[in-house]
């Protein structure tokens, strides 16, 4: 009788899937129409996405009719440094040169003959220049067009990935087609490609997102041991090119809560192709000791350990069983802290102790006031999610959907993780799955556990959004267009009919297409049509005075924003960037604190620096609150009371000297005597340090 069910449900998934049958029956012309149909739809809502926010770009910045300093200073923040690489890559002589370089870096920081293969995650960089010098494209194509153009084309890859993802737990193309459009409708939510191209989030979360169809296809019920190995390299490669630490500690939380409620083998394999994964980073990176100082190798290994050792976890009566449980997860979390401690101690890894103290203060343990972690507290993309984007969500018609479909399916997965519990006899979990009240297919529950744990870490760190609203328009169409969803709604109303369920699943994606075309494809039209231009002056006047009136090996000191941006145009100076380096970064930034001249003189002449670079965005700033502002910051890491009316930590005491960016300004002694201001618009001041006369050296040494 048991096979006899087996036998009629591998007939009715044939018969009655959208997607390719994993059934010995083969294809049927039905199912091969709707795979290319499928296909076709998919691959054009990709490229509509690539197109779309390419277009954006371009009327954004004008950015076809801009000069090329102004393309290269568009860069933002740290993605100017980023492309420099891939500059400095493009103008060796050889790749064995460029690499070379990079390797032997001494332009980046100061003094400082350093690694930048092992210290950033630029091997994208790499890889692109050299496929730029292979393909012969140089005069079609200029290298800073091949480069958006790249980053804009992984939003194809974006797109399909979650298009596959919501048709393999949904057995419907539709639901891809639906998860694809809500994507693109809801771009001011799921990405920010448009004007950030080379952050790092912009290449790791396509292939992330590809990671997850890949899981999700590997965790489903009909797939064969063939095509379990056959997956394999796609899941590698995924979690590789995955800008990963942070992204995996979550992915391996929500696998290890599946080894309580679903066979354990392919959780198991998932672990240790992560492992793999790592080792191969760490390789790649000159062995980069920051891999295995990582808190989720010491998670999978604790992980691996106590469930080799800790057997019969489904064994014994309810009670036992759940004690059984929260024993292994208590013995599993205490070895991963000890092992990551161990690690970190041996290793000596201090460079995530910042982050760990933002997270301290972040969630209320304790005030910091620690330079770097407050930078974090005070920006807004590390803060809560803002309420408005749960209203932007709404006006798409993504969040009602999904949170039904959250709502029902969590609701589910707690019974069958009760049922699992309370089942006796070992291995009969995974057998008897189908036939019992509750149940849950293992891509589903991934994909749920999934979105619950992406959507809490994005509802405590805004920034953290883009990993969660993109799974969100996938999941949401899975619980629009699948079974699990409508037969509960169906079997409450006692009309859960083959055909009852065909109509659902196929109206009621097509009426909400239909509704978003209507409502939104006037809006996208006006929004393209839009013309912007950019417009920078001052720094396009400050990067010309650099290249025309500074030597070629010079060093500047400023903010890590500009000297990014500065770096991308003139990678041949040397700057002081100092990323890795927080203590250093600290000391730099003293420019904008209460210091003497000869305080900062003293420093920057430490780090080799000739010119400093003052913005009066920084020093008279007011985008933050008080508190937050960056003076506010430098002030309480050094232990002075902050500008302006308003309360003062007890602690705190007045500062000796006056601010060093407005007192230079007055060119009174002593900063005339230390300083020579050489280059002066609306936004910058640039100041050359003099040298110091030996004696004088001798004078202020202690």
């Amino acid at each position: 009788r048991e096979r006899e069910r087996e036998r009629e449900r591998e007939r009715e998934i044939a018969v009655t899937s959208d997607f390719i049958s994993f059934s010995p029956g083969g294809f049927s012309w039905w199912t091969i129409l709707c795979l290319m149909t499928g296909s076709i739809v998919g691959i054009s809502l990709g490229l509509l996405c690539c197109i779309y926010v390419s277009t954006l770009h371009e009327n954004d910045l004008w950015f076809s009719n801009i000069k090329e300093v102004e393309r290269e200073i568009s860069f933002r923040t740290e993605c100017g440094l980023y492309y420099s690489y891939y500059k400095q890559m493009l103008k060796a002589p050889s790749i064995q040169q460029g690499l070379y370089e990079l390797i032997h870096d001494n332009t980046t920081e100061s003094k400082r003959t350093i690694n930048i293969l092992q210290r950033m995650n630029i091997y994208q960089e790499v890889f692109l220049s050299i496929l730029y010098r292979i393909l012969h494209i140089q005069t079609y194509l200029e290298p800073i067009y091949f480069y958006i153009y790249t980053v804009f084309a992984l939003q194809t890859v974006y797109v399909i990935a979650l298009f596959i993802t919501s048709w393999l737990l949904s057995d419907s193309w539709l639901a891809g087609a639906l998860s694809g459009v809500w994507y693109i409708l809801n771009r001011v939510d799921t990405t920010r490609v448009e004007f950030t191209i080379s952050l790092r989030e912009n290449w790791s979360i396509p292939f992330f997102a590809l990671q997850v169809a890949a899981i999700t296809c590997y965790l489903r019920p009909q797939l064969k041991p063939i095509q379990q190995v056959i997956l394999y390299p796609d899941q590698i490669r995924c979690l590789f090119r995955n800008h990963f630490r942070f992204r995996l500690v979550m992915k391996s939380l929500i696998l290890f809560l599946q080894i309580s409620s679903f066979c354990t083998v392919r959780v198991v394999s998932l672990y240790l192709m992560q492992v793999f994964s790592l080792l191969l980073v760490w390789l790649l990176q000159f062995c980069n000791s920051m891999i295995l100082g990582s808190l989720v190798l010491s998670f999978i290994v604790s992980a691996l350990f106590i469930k080799h050792f800790q057997t019969g976890l489904k064994t014994g009566g309810f009670v036992i069983r759940v004690g059984k449980l929260a024993l292994h997860t208590l013995l599993v979390l205490t070895l991963t802290f000890t092992i990551n401690y161990s690690a970190k101690t041996i290793l000596q890894l201090k460079s995530d102790e910042h982050i760990f103290k933002f997270i301290k203060a972040k969630f209320g343990f304790g005030a910091t006031r620690d330079f770097d972690a407050s930078l974090y507290l005070c920006e807004e993309a590390f803060g809560l999610l803002p309420l408005d984007t749960f209203e932007r969500l709404a006006g798409t018609v993504l969040l009602y959907p999904y949170l039904c479909t959250l709502s029902v399916l969590f609701i589910l997965l707690l019974l069958v993780a009760l049922s699992n519990l309370s089942t006796n006899g070992l291995g009969q979990a995974c057998r008897e799955r189908e036939d019992r009240t509750f149940s849950m297919r293992p891509d589903v529950a991934y994909n749920l556990l999934h979105t619950v744990f992406f959507g809490l870490l994005s509802f405590s760190t805004m920034r953290m959004k883009y990993l969660w609203t993109g799974h969100m328009c996938a999941f949401a169409a899975f619980g629009v267009c699948g079974k699990e969803v409508w037969s509960l709604y169906l079997r409450v109303l006692h009309c859960n009919t083959k055909t009852m369920m065909r109509l659902i699943r196929y109206s009621v994606p097509i009426v909400i297409l239909a509704f978003l075309y209507y409502k939104f494809w006037p809006r996208l039209m006006e929004e393209i049509s839009e013309l912007r231009e950019f417009y920078d002056p001052d720094t396009v006047e400050l990067m010309e005075w650099i290249r025309l009136k500074t030597p070629k090996r010079a060093v500047f000191a400023g903010s890590m924003q500009l000297l990014a941006g500065i770096n991308s145009k003139l990678p041949h100076l040397i700057f002081i960037f100092l990323p890795s380096l927080p203590f250093c970064s600290l000391q730099v930034y003293q420019i904008y604190a209460r210091q003497s001249a000869e305080e900062v003189h003293k420093v920057l002449s430490s780090v080799g620096a000739d010119y400093i670079v003052l913005e009066d965005s920084i020093c008279y700033e007011r985008r933050h609150s008080r508190g937050c502002r960056l003076r506010d910051l430098l002030d309480l890491a050094n232990g002075h009371i902050m500008d302006g009316p308003g309360e003062n930590e007890p602690d705190l005491i007045s500062a000796s000297h006056p601010r060093f960016c407005e007192a230079i300004k007055t060119d009174m002694p002593p900063y005339s005597t230390l300083f020579t201001r050489v280059f002066k618009n609306k936004t910058f001041n640039v100041y050359k340090l003099k040298k110091l006369k030996k004696k004088n050296k001798a004078e202020n040494s202690p």
